[in-house]
């Protein structure tokens, strides 16, 4: 045995038998698969710089993607934490006939969604474009409209692609679903190469549209190889599908309450000097990438796991769970965070010092990026404990925090903002953060002893 198969014995012994294990196998997993994906995407920015610049043909693309971009991550990336507990509770109590019969109901509604809300764009585009592309010319505008019609689709194959990935989670494969992302980044690439001269930023659209495309029927395809059967069927609302839809409505709330957020430090920062917004957006570039790949791959992992240990009513071993990995996120987050933190400058003189942004801008994004990393662990950790929250079907807890996270992100910026400038609004989102935490912590294991004692129901 070569010391490969060693290591890979070695990594099957450690990642299967109890839950704990099986976690940290598929969160190994989809980090390792969520990097590639992210280098990939790295690659891809790069490539659109050569190609294009900061000429108004990016500057038209990125704004037409922007409202469908917020769409994917809120309405159709709200799915999988509003179906796939019921769809699982299903599985363990019913069989997966009942379970299959809820996928199909839910495909067939969910299209209706992402279709309406498409059209929705579509029409109302002529209204917000000009609001979001404030400053462009008439030809400008013109050519953002006709991006954004080309892009619409992202929206509908991102929708089911979450859906269908959810199911392939719920049986413990993750690979896929974390790899196949890289379809978007890849085909923005060769179509760039290939077409780039010909189409302009039209190639970058084709084949960021043919990335979501193929993404989705990738996934679609292994389910249909585990006999699966995805034709969507409309049916009445029944019990099943009013948990799911009540499980929906709060947490795309919540969605677009925390999406306002980062709005509001945004414009808050451009109420102070000139610079304020690039070096506050700047000052989260690190974080931004550190907390994507940690919560993508804990937040996939734990969802199946959690949702299945309440559908079997495995309360000690969930508490035992939750435990473990919270203990193990603040034992390696702190160090992390207070290793950006004395590194910041350092880091940011490496990563953006060039040409024109100088020292003085890096001393700026450098202390923006110090106080932002203090949120690191209490994300992470609050993230694992909004999968619970999603497993135990009381996405409510999750509006009520994003309430309470907004309220006390425009008081903590005004405060600090007063006291600190501009540093103050990162200081503030790690309070923020530090808080939702805390909030969900004590929601959780109240939920937990309700359910034990069987005072909660579901809805």
């Amino acid at each position: 045995m070569n010391r490969f198969e060693v290591i890979l014995s070695y990594y099957g012994r450690l990642t299967h038998g109890s839950i704990k294990r099986k976690i940290f196998g598929a969160v190994t997993i989809i980090a390792l698969l969520t990097l590639v994906t992210q280098l990939a995407s790295v690659a891809k920015e790069l490539t659109v710089a050569a190609w294009f610049g900061t000429a108004d043909a990016l500057d038209a693309f990125l704004i037409a993607f922007l409202l469908p971009t917020f769409v994917i991550n809120v309405v159709a990336g709200s799915f999988t934490a509003a179906f796939l507990p019921t769809f699982i509770h299903l599985t363990e109590e019913r069989g997966t006939n009942a379970a299959q019969d809820l996928l199909s109901g839910i495909l067939a509604w969910s299209m209706v969604l992402l279709i309406s809300v498409s059209l929705l764009m579509a029409v109302l585009a002529p209204f917000y474009l000009p609001i979001l592309g404030l400053g462009f010319s008439p030809d400008k505008l013109q050519l953002t409209r006709s991006l954004l019609l080309l892009l619409l689709p992202v929206v509908f194959f991102k929708g089911l692609s979450n859906i269908w990935a959810g199911v392939l989670n719920a049986g413990e494969h993750f690979a896929l679903p974390a790899m196949a992302p890289i379809f978007v980044p890849l085909f923005a690439i060769i179509f760039i190469l290939i077409g780039g001269k010909a189409w302009g930023i039209f190639a970058l659209v084709f084949g960021t549209v043919i990335g979501f495309g193929l993404e989705t029927c990738s996934i679609g395809y292994a389910l249909r190889l585990r006999g699966i059967l995805l034709r969507p069927r409309f049916r009445s609302i029944d019990p099943d599908m009013r948990i799911v839809i009540g499980q929906y409505l709060p947490v795309v709330a919540g969605g677009l309450l925390m999406g306002s957020t980062e709005l509001v430090d945004k414009a808050m920062a451009g109420a102070l000097a000139s610079g304020s917004v690039a070096s506050l957006n700047y000052g989260n570039k690190v974080i931004t990438m550190v907390l994507g790949l940690a919560a993508m791959a804990i937040g996939t992992a734990v969802l199946p796991y959690f949702s299945r240990l309440v559908a079997e009513r495995g309360w000690d071993t969930l508490r035992s769970t939750l435990h473990f990995y919270l203990r193990l996120i603040f034992v390696i987050a702190v160090p992390v965070a207070i290793l950006i933190y004395w590194l910041s400058e350092p880091l940011v003189r490496i990563i953006f010092q060039r040409g024109a942004f100088t020292g003085g801008d890096t001393a700026l994004v450098a202390a923006v990026q110090a106080f932002f990393s203090f949120q690191i662990p209490f994300y992470i950790a609050g993230i694992m404990l909004a999968r619970l929250v999603s497993s135990l079907r009381a996405n409510h807890i999750l509006m009520w925090a994003a309430s309470i996270n907004i309220t006390a992100n425009v008081g903590f910026n005004i405060l600090f903002i007063h006291i600190m400038g501009l540093k103050g609004i990162a200081l503030s989102t790690s309070i923020v953060y530090a808080i939702s935490f805390l909030f969900l912590w004590h929601f959780t294991r109240r939920l937990i002893s309700e359910r034990e004692k069987g005072a909660f129901t579901d809805g």
